[in-house]
């Protein structure tokens, strides 16, 4: 009875506070009614400039990498009778082949741990991961700029390394008592039946170039040879692009005449309308996922992998750039979201001189010792906000992009890119539940101190450049 009356609180609560919210909506605002068209111009602009080139194909690299990259061939590295070395390397860099967020690589990590895994690269396995997968980082460098985008893979591998091995000799003692009594188990796939390493390298080298390349950016200057790049990137594109049809027909028993048919919408439109390459290369992605669907059983499986990482994500993508749009602003628009940019810069802000102003006046002196620990204070709070906030993959990048048009900081921008997406309450909750309190807080903080480091760095650095 009692679990009943609260159940009927519950709700109660929930709808009073709903009617509350309803009730005080400040629709006839000009910040808010502006904040709400902000959202959409957001999402029309990421849609435009971002999905077809870039998630389209990425969607698909993902999806084959759950099909034709034998799982348990990376998890045997992570056995204790590995050498070290090669445990931390294949686990520093295993998010270049994952496509999970923080809560969708908890399972794995779970089964590498449980299985006998070294708690350092099982750490490095759990914190690469989310950190650095091929989607994260191509949309980290195309919305964000290059330079967020090697510090953020560059940092994520050197940050995976670095914890494992502290954490592995904070709970030195426990490991040996583990490595003593754990028997490593093979996780056996019939190897015989594997495809080749160099045909599934050449495969995945063909795709990967066409996401590189069909994404390649104008340089500042029109002269040298990444211009010269630029001005062949659809050439270029379409040689990987020849390149994957040829694995698709030798590797895959995929028909010419079905692999020509395919190609023959793009190759009219990109001979017909050469003004509007994406036009192209969108019939070609229709044409990949039709050659999915009518293909063998492991294209049907790339095809249903793909479509499950589309599901997945687009979604609360797209629900991360409303967000970011109605909360921040487009990249275009200057100061139009429901927060004004001054609160931004106040809380991530490259100076303490806005927090100052609002709550002492504009006359206000800025303490010395302020302006000395600002920089520690803007990184250590977005690496502490970034640990906190669940990231579904891919959504920090909008939302970052709001903020930074806004005012945050770089440093701050990367640490929270650091902390944020390897990290999330529910994701806390669970690791606790794997590894106990003390290993989790030790995990937590660990990630929250270097991502501070690293943002204070790399803001001193950028700073310097500037």
């Amino acid at each position: 009875m009692k679990d009943n009356n609260r159940k009927e609180l519950k709700i109660l609560a929930i709808l009073a506070a709903l009617f509350g919210v309803l009730y005080y909506l400040p629709i006839e605002g000009a910040r808010f009614q502006g904040a709400i068209i902000e959202a959409f111009t957001l999402a029309k602009w990421y849609a435009r400039e971002h999905v077809l080139l870039c998630l389209i194909p990425a969607f698909f690299i993902a999806g084959a990498i759950g099909v034709f990259v034998s799982q348990n061939a990376v998890m045997k590295y992570f056995g204790p009778k590995a050498k070290k070395w090669l445990s931390y390397s294949v686990a520093s860099v295993s998010g270049t082949i994952l496509a999970v967020c923080s809560c969708t690589v908890l399972p794995l990590f779970g089964g590498i741990y449980m299985r006998g895994a070294g708690l350092g690269p099982a750490v490095a396995f759990l914190y690469s991961g989310p950190a650095i997968n091929v989607l994260a980082i191509v949309l980290t460098a195309r919305v964000l700029g290059w330079q967020l985008g090697v510090a953020r893979a560059v940092g994520a591998i050197i940050f995976s390394v670095i914890i494992g091995l502290l954490m592995h000799l904070i709970f030195l003692k426990e490991e040996r008592a583990k490595a003593a009594n754990v028997q490593e188990v093979f996780m056996g796939e019939d190897e015989d039946k594997e495809r080749p390493l160099w045909q599934v390298g050449l495969y995945f080298f063909s795709m990967v170039g066409i996401l590189v390349f069909a994404n390649w950016g104008a340089p500042l200057e029109e002269t040298g040879i990444w211009y010269a790049i630029f001005r062949a990137k659809w050439v270029i594109t379409a040689t990987f692009a020849v390149l994957f049809s040829i694995t698709l027909w030798h590797f895959f028993a995929v028909k010419l005449w079905q692999i020509g048919l395919a190609a023959l919408p793009p190759i009219i439109l990109a001979l017909g309308l050469p003004q509007h390459p994406v036009a192209a290369f969108t019939a070609g992605a229709i044409g990949l996922a039709v050659l999915t669907s009518i293909g063998g059983t492991e294209l049907k499986e790339w095809r249903d992998q793909t479509w499950g990482f589309s599901k997945q994500i687009l979604p609360l993508l797209f629900m991360g750039v409303l967000a970011a749009g109605f909360f921040l602003g487009s990249p275009e628009s200057e100061d139009a979201g429901i927060i004004p940019n001054i609160w931004i810069q106040a809380l991530v802000g490259n100076s303490p001189a806005t927090i100052i102003s609002l709550i002492f006046g504009e006359t206000a002196a800025i303490p010395g010792w302020l302006n000395a620990i600002w920089p520690v204070w803007t990184n250590f709070f977005a690496s502490i906000t970034g640990a906190l906030m669940y990231f579904a993959t891919l959504t920090e990048v909008p939302i970052l992009r709001g903020l930074l048009d806004s005012g945050m900081g770089q440093g701050p921008a990367l640490a929270l890119l650091l902390a944020g997406p390897a990290l999330s309450l529910p994701n806390m909750l669970v690791i606790n539940s794997i590894l106990g309190p003390k290993k989790t807080l030790t995990f937590v903080g660990l990630v929250v101190v270097m991502a501070t480091i690293s943002g204070i760095l790399f803001g001193a650095i950028i700073g310097a450049g500037n």
